[in-house]
């Protein structure tokens, strides 16, 4: 598996902030690159709780919640990646102090690509890339979904 990480602080509580992440089914409202999600299980948020998250460039995935701790982070697995060139995907968001009215928010995503060791150059490379400038951009528009309703 390929690990990238990006984290931001936002001036704004823990609490603040895990109250739009803890909004699982909203992604696209600070999300830049989702245009749309729709709920694939009952559950809105928690362990379980499934989602297909539409993008611009017209493709689709679905991510649902497999580890969730309350108040700090989740992560999810990502299924039906077949627009994509990878074998697995998942994500991970958690949410720590940064001091008196402040958060950081680290936002980790592991992938493995497809077509063997050409997919893992083509992973540490472009994916990489990619996959940061999409991770920067929630970051971006959480902090903003956040200091600014």
């Amino acid at each position: 598996m390929i690990h990238l990480q990006r984290s931001a602080e936002i001036k704004a509580t823990p609490d603040a902030v895990w109250a739009e992440l803890s909004r699982f089914m909203h992604i696209d409202e600070f999300a830049p690159e989702v245009v749309k999600t729709e709920a694939l299980s009952d559950a809105q948020s928690g362990l379980g709780a499934k989602r297909r998250c539409h993008f611009k460039n017209g493709s689709a995935m679905a991510e649902e919640v497999v580890k969730w701790e309350e108040g700090n982070m989740y992560r999810v697995q990502l299924s039906e990646l077949d627009a994509m060139p990878l074998h697995e995907a998942a994500a991970e968001i958690m949410v720590e102090s940064a001091g008196i009215g402040h958060s950081r928010v680290v936002w980790s995503f592991d992938f493995r690509v497809k077509y063997g060791p050409l997919g893992w150059l083509l992973g540490q490379t472009l994916m990489k890339m990619m996959m940061g400038k999409i991770i920067d951009g929630n970051l971006k528009g959480l902090a903003g979904k956040v200091t600014t309703g």
